[in-house]
């Protein structure tokens, strides 16, 4: 019997199938299966030639930290974990024009300032083009290499005689295509077969390579999932168009921390970093409006203090809308459920719109308190304290859990000229007793009834 000499690949997620199919088992999508060849196996006979075996060490070492270079964009170099690791390899995924080309072309001029060489080769765009976005961010005067290829045979040619580069910039590998695949640019044979030559090129020549990838619909990097396996560290570029803020997320970083977060501001002279965020975010609160709550977050390693916002509006006839920015839409639907049942918030017919104003995206469950603090505000019309931060996880049954770093979240929410703070009450076992900064007064609940009757009408105390 034959072999098979194609075979049909989604490009959403790389699953193989015997036949084309208009819509994908795997992931769902549609009209995403593609044909591709399938390369033949060298060895004679069809047997594959032997392996020479591999070196076995033992775990017990004395090797030193891996040295970093700084790109000089302190923001940038957080989320890295203190800056580009020789040998590694980054992706930097984002929407399109979100800014991951102005991002890297400011942290190549900043290496290529500081003596290290730097080669920028973009398979978008022609090197004119690329000079034009440096003339606007002011860095036309770098020594910056600049090509314009795809073609990664001849990208491999060039970088085994770059011995002595720092960093290596690849816009994008989605355009790369390597003419051993028999495959269009961007299918999943490609992006595979492209990122792994060169890795491997920068495992081999000793320099940081950094990956920009295009995102799907869904916010999800486009290509094998395999992708982010093979790099080091793989970093999402966030932001809203109708907002100026840019959030830099790690998502896997195997030289630092994962979850930490690089603010930025998109201005006319590119990206300039936004060293103190939580003061940025609540530029703009107004204290005496109902249905709003600043939450005292964390993000990675970093405090950050943004405000949440919620809107009531009565909808008595058929189904209540949910609307969700910045939050996730089923914790929301949860949490409506336990004011209701546990704390007596009649929400079953009204219209809930919840916002976490400047575009950041809220993803621990601390910020279920200040939720339900804006949730409650909004519900009585009556304002929270201006100088309150609340953070705590909210349990089914309604209790009010821990969350971590309370300390650190208490020492921002000072920092910017908060008095005080609603959070969980402390375990009379506790290991630690919690040290507050000077100033800042501790409110502890216990219950999220305790909070809805800081607002409800019979209460005579002020939230």
């Amino acid at each position: 019997m034959a072999k098979p000499t194609s075979r049909f690949v989604c490009q959403s997620c790389g699953a193989i199938t015997p036949k084309w199919a208009g819509r994908c088992e795997t992931c769902g999508e549609w009209n995403t299966v593609v044909e591709e060849a399938i390369t033949a196996r060298p060895g004679p006979a069809g047997k594959a030639p032997a392996g020479k075996g591999v070196a076995f060490v033992g775990l017990a070492g004395s090797a030193e930290p891996p040295p970093r270079a700084a790109t000089g964009i302190e923001e940038l170099d957080r989320v890295l974990g203190g800056g580009l690791v020789p040998s590694s390899a980054v992706l930097v995924g984002g929407d399109p024009g979100i800014g991951k080309s102005t991002l890297l072309l400011q942290a190549a001029a900043s290496l290529a300032r500081s003596g290290r060489r730097v080669l920028y080769i973009s398979g978008e765009e022609s090197t004119e083009q690329v000079r034009l976005r440096a003339r606007r961010l002011g860095v036309a005067d770098t020594a910056i290499e600049l090509a314009a290829a795809y073609n990664v045979r001849e990208i491999a040619a060039s970088l085994e005689q770059a011995n002595d580069a720092a960093l290596v910039v690849i816009d994008s590998i989605q355009t790369m295509w390597l003419d051993a695949i028999d495959s269009a640019p961007g299918t999943v044979a490609q992006v595979r077969a492209c990122s792994f030559e060169l890795i491997r090129l920068a495992k081999a020549g000793k320099f940081s390579l950094v990956l920009v990838g295009h995102v799907t619909k869904d916010g999800a990097l486009a290509g094998p999932r395999v992708l982010e396996h093979m790099v080091d560290a793989v970093l999402y570029f966030e932001g809203d168009r109708g907002h100026q803020f840019r959030i830099l997320r790690a998502v896997k970083n195997r030289y630092g921390a994962t979850d930490e977060i690089g603010v930025f501001e998109m201005t006319d002279r590119g990206l300039a970093e936004v060293p103190n965020p939580s003061a940025l975010f609540l530029a703009e609160r107004r204290g005496n409006v109902s249905g709003s709550a600043v939450f005292a977050g964390l993000e990675g390693t970093r405090p950050v203090l943004v405000e949440v916002q919620a809107l009531l509006a009565p909808n008595p006839g058929g189904s209540p809308r949910r609307s969700v920015i910045g939050w996730d839409s089923g914790r929301l639907s949860m949490l409506l459920a336990v004011l209701e049942t546990r704390a007596g918030v009649r929400l079953n017919q009204t219209d809930v719109y919840l916002n976490v104003a400047g575009g950041l995206r809220v993803t621990e469950p601390a910020a279920d308190l200040a939720v339900a603090a804006s949730i409650a505000s909004a519900a009585f019309d009556k304002p929270t304290s201006p100088g309150m931060v609340y953070f705590g996880e909210i349990g089914l049954s309604g209790e009010i859990r821990q969350v971590a770093q309370a300390e650190a979240r208490l020492k921002e929410a000072a920092k910017l000229g908060f008095d005080s703070a609603a959070l969980p009450r402390r375990l009379a076992h506790g290991n630690r007793k919690l040290v507050a900064p000077e100033g800042l007064r501790l409110e502890e609940i216990g219950h999220i009834a305790d909070l809805v009757a800081r607002f409800a009408p019979e209460s005579g105390s002020g939230g």
